[in-house]
């Protein structure tokens, strides 16, 4: 689906609107023995596709930034303590993480809102403080809410790229 506006939703939909497709995913999130992560498109995809990961009912779905642009850089996280299988002894490290999105904040259509998503990546300001501000927070999702697992800890969804950021060579900034 390529990287234009709502190719997550896109794929997501060939999935729910194809009965077969949508059986196995089904089936795949229900095994115990499975687990999975989706990066910004990825991310999108699968909190379209919650209502078929058991205890992901209440993610996000990821609209427009609120600067209303694509916004690429470097920007701070923190991981969260969550039930998360990836980030499991990481609550509290704080790290540099690039974004490169043009629908990342978080829109909650679930009643329980912000709260009653189960969080375990946040924006962070240069004090270390969860933040909406521009340009630390770049797309203006509530409390700086960036990833989220599901209750399990075995669906993990990120809208910032990790895999971007996995040598020192990568930074767009390092001090010396």
């Amino acid at each position: 689906y390529g990287d234009v506006l709502g190719a997550g939703g896109g794929w997501a939909k060939s999935v729910l609107y194809n009965e077969r497709g949508r059986a196995e995913f089904e089936s795949f999130f229900a095994r115990g023995d499975t687990f999975g992560l989706g990066v910004c498109n990825g991310c999108q995809m699968f909190s379209h596709l919650r209502t078929l990961i058991p205890g992901a009912e209440n993610w996000p779905l990821f609209v427009r930034n609120r600067s209303e642009q694509f916004e690429a850089r470097l920007v701070m996280v923190e991981v969260m303590p969550s039930t998360s299988i990836l980030f499991r002894d990481m609550a509290g490290s704080r790290l540099p993480i690039a974004v490169a999105h043009g629908e990342g904040r978080t829109h909650y259509p679930s009643t329980g809102g912000a709260s009653s998503a189960p969080a375990c990546l946040r924006y962070i300001d240069n004090h270390g403080r969860p933040t909406e501000i521009y340009p630390y927070n770049p797309n203006g999702s509530t409390q700086g809410a960036t990833g989220f697992t599901n209750t399990d800890g075995r669906y993990t969804i990120l809208m910032p790229h990790p895999e971007r950021v996995f040598l020192r060579k990568q930074f767009s900034w390092f001090p010396v």
